[in-house]
């Protein structure tokens, strides 16, 4: 960044084109509330399961990963367990992270943090956050029509660029 003393006193547009150059980078990122959600990656039978929100929820009729939001002094394995209990009613083990990925989402960002789990006991049958579940081959994940937090966890999954 140039010094106001480098700035030629014939050419206030100069500096105004600077000091709006310096401040308007955090200006956009300071009004950007970052909300965090923990999504399972759970894999059975060399598929993995994937979930349809419900048309009356955000990204209605978009895939996902299951999962939502941390609660205020949760570890992400602690919120992703709770969270796939209250969403599907199955109990899971967390085995380790995938990625995490920041996604700009309207005035948001959503930090989504994807871990891997295992099923402990049955396979869930319904969710009360959505209208449809499917276990899916990993080659078939990006012919789905994905949340945009999903997309980044869904290209390394498959192995694709779908950016």
């Amino acid at each position: 960044m140039l010094a106001l003393s480098q700035i030629p006193n014939g050419h206030p547009e100069l500096r105004v084109a600077i000091v709006a150059v310096s401040v308007l980078p955090e200006a956009l990122v300071s009004h950007r509330r970052i909300i965090e959600v923990v999504a399972a990656v759970i894999e059975r039978d060399s598929e993995i399961l994937v979930c349809r929100r419900r048309p009356e929820k955000a990204a209605g009729g978009k895939w996902e990963f299951p999962g939502g939001k941390l609660e205020p002094g949760e570890t992400n394995s602690e919120a992703l367990v709770r969270e796939i209990q209250e969403e599907l009613g199955v109990a899971i083990e967390v085995t380790g992270p995938l990625r995490t990925d920041d996604t700009t989402v309207g005035e948001n960002v959503i930090r989504l943090i994807c871990l891997c789990a295992r099923l402990v006991g049955e396979a869930p049958t319904r969710s009360v956050d959505h209208d449809e579940l499917r276990w899916v081959a990993r080659a078939e994940l990006p012919s789905l029509d994905w949340a945009a937090p999903d997309l980044p966890a869904v290209a390394q999954l498959a192995g694709v660029d779908i950016s």
